[in-house]
């Protein structure tokens, strides 16, 4: 039991200082400044860890023995005798260009932050569990805007800029059916803010002296419990092949919201030229999650390392709805993945043979339609995993994706982006009774 404890202290200690390390970034900036981000609750994170990420994310199907499978709980249970602790960190270089007034306008920023924290372990040898904590949505934008006041020689401006992001902290489980068969369920406490703000005004002076800004600030807390129900099936089809079967499910589900909503007068300097008028204090209401679907399929080749698979995802985000119970302007959304994965001899004592490598696509059709067009999401990625430690048990995972969001047109973004994660999985033995001569 000392031992263990000892372990359980380790472990936590190192959560929390990878937690203080990054959370300033978490909360800063997220994955960069995204046009995108001031739809819906934001961007919503990749559900893959940094194993999955370098073959396209793919994972609802695909389980392993050494790194955690977030994506589908029911994987869990294929895990056996071994205690996983993982570490994944995220970073990204976007680069942003839109035609405005037939002048192509750039920007370019980076950003990172923690990806995910996972400790998942068996209850015995039917059952494992998992708990997680990892960034769910942030919000990160800034824009202006110029537009003529009709009938009069004066021009408006329009800022906006929104801050903030939701968190998940995750309970899972995995439970085996019978010999080939799993379920699985988790329990998410979701939890962060939001913050808009715009603030308007009329170019009266040119030195801006005299003119007054109007200001409105809207903050949206969030806290709830969300559910996740997952099944794996993994068939034997002969002496060389098995197949991967998965699927999850995440029901519509109503989150608690406090909203506060201000108006105030100031000038360009932040002088204030009226009192704050507050419409609302935390007041309660709930927004609408939507129903998401995932299903995967995946071949795996016994004995040499090879497993290719396909996942598909449908999300309903027509049904999302505001903490106003308001339509968010959202449209449905689709994901189509694929991915191979390659250890050249899994049964080797040569280091270089026990490497890991990765490639995969991802083709996303995004919940944000802009004048009439659907935003579409392309991109490819590799991977690389090396052993480490004791018996080549633990690993360090590189994973790059390079792709881009939007086309360059009248009224759409283009996104092109390069996102690096960097990941670690620790496996131990823990819950060993050991005898003594």
């Amino acid at each position: 039991m000392l031992r263990i404890y000892k372990r359980v202290r380790r472990t936590l200690t190192h959560s929390l200082l990878a937690v203080a390390a990054t959370s300033p970034i978490v909360l800063a900036q997220g994955l960069g400044n995204s046009p995108y981000s001031s739809l819906g609750i934001g961007e919503l994170y990749s559900p893959a860890n940094v194993t999955n990420m370098g073959m396209g994310g793919v994972g609802i199907s695909n389980a392993s023995g050494f790194y955690l499978n977030l994506q589908n709980p029911a994987l869990l249970a294929q895990r056996r005798r071994y205690t996983v602790f993982e570490v994944g960190l995220v970073g990204q270089s976007t680069g942003l260009s839109q035609n405005i007034s037939n002048t192509e306008q750039s920007q370019s920023n980076v950003a990172g932050n923690l990806g995910y924290l996972a400790l998942a372990f068996p209850a015995n040898s039917r059952w494992n569990m998992s708990l997680s904590l990892k960034p769910y949505t942030y919000v990160n934008y800034n824009t202006r805007q110029y537009i003529a006041v009709p009938g009069t020689p004066y021009t408006a401006v329009y800022n906006y800029t929104g801050r903030g992001g939701l968190n998940k902290a995750t309970f899972a489980n995995g439970i085996t059916v019978t010999r080939n068969f799993y379920v699985g369920a988790e329990a998410s406490f979701l939890f962060g803010n939001v913050t808009n703000s715009a603030d308007s005004r009329a170019i009266l002076d040119p030195n801006g002296s005299t003119d007054l800004l109007v200001t409105h600030l809207n903050r949206v807390n969030y806290s709830d419990i969300v559910f996740k129900l997952g099944a794996a099936w993994r068939p034997k089809l002969n002496d060389k092949w098995i197949l991967n079967l998965g699927a999850t499910y995440d029901p519509q589900t109503r989150i608690k919201a406090q909203q506060t909503d201000i108006y105030q007068q100031t000038s360009l300097s932040g002088l204030a030229i009226t009192a704050p008028d507050t419409l609302r204090l935390n007041s309660n209401s709930k927004a609408t999650l939507p129903q998401q679907m995932h299903f995967g399929i995946s071949l795996e080749k016994l004995n040499h390392g090879l497993l290719v698979g396909v996942d598909v995802g449908l999300q309903k985000w027509s049904e999302y709805r505001t903490a106003d119970n308001k339509p968010g302007g959202l449209v449905d959304a689709m994901n189509v993945a694929g991915g191979v994965e390659y250890t050249p001899k899994p049964a080797s004592n040569r280091y270089r043979d026990l490497i890991t490598y990765r490639a995969g696509f991802q083709y996303n059709q995004m919940p944000y339609k802009i004048g009439g067009q659907t935003i579409n999401d392309i991109n490819g990625s590799l991977g690389i995993s090396l052993p480490l430690g004791y018996n080549l048990v633990n690993h360090v995972t590189l994973s790059l994706v390079a792709g881009q969001r939007g086309v360059l047109t009248a009224s759409q973004i283009r996104e092109r982006y390069v996102q690096i994660g960097l990941g670690f999985s620790l496996n131990d033995w823990w819950f060993i009774k050991r005898a003594v001569d």
